[in-house]
């Protein structure tokens, strides 16, 4: 089960509505969708969830990039909301490379064979991210800084867990507007 909402910060504090996320493809659709929320270029936040999987925090301060940090990558790798925020970059990648054959690590265990079990267990999981089969590492990726000038710490954001946006709505003074959505 998934919950997504926007948390738009105005002269008079946080306003709070849920967005679809059916029609959003990109991240830049995302964005777009964050700035339609807030005509006067205040921060606006969209916080996603995964029920006990993951969540996300993707941040738009006027025409600025997205800022963006999601909890577990692996995790945000297997739904369709969660692959919109792991993007090449976030993930450390290059654009393209999912393009390039030479890239492919065809060692022979592609068809369900085993590797050595020594080489490591925790070495990500293979997800299919914006079209390509890649390693997405397990744990956060991203900008864990993203709510820092909000009151939510890098330590804090990373040790949330099973309902982080309540958590993130609290410190933030916005848990009473959020709760009008959810």
């Amino acid at each position: 089960m998934y919950f997504a909402a926007l948390l738009a910060r105005t002269e008079d504090g946080w306003e709070a509505s849920d967005t679809e996320l059916d029609d959003v493809e990109t991240l830049s659709d995302l964005a777009e969708l964050a700035r339609e929320a807030s005509p006067d270029d205040d921060t606006v936040l969209v916080l996603i969830e995964q029920e006990d999987s993951w969540f996300g925090v993707v941040r738009i301060d006027g025409e600025e990039d997205p800022r963006i940090f999601v909890s577990d990558a692996a995790a945000a790798a297997r739904s369709s909301y969660g692959e919109i925020l792991l993007t090449d970059e976030l993930l450390g990648r290059d654009p393209g490379d999912d393009d390039d054959l030479d890239a492919l690590d065809l060692d022979g265990t592609e068809d369900g064979e085993n590797e050595d079990d020594d080489e490591g267990e925790d070495q990500g999981a293979v997800s299919t991210v914006n079209g390509s089969a890649e390693a997405v590492p397990h744990g956060p990726v991203g900008d864990a800084g993203i709510l820092d000038d909000l009151g939510v710490g890098e330590k804090e954001l990373r040790s949330l867990s099973s309902d982080a946006v309540t958590e993130i709505a609290e410190a933030l003074g916005a848990s009473e507007v959020l709760e009008t959505v959810r």
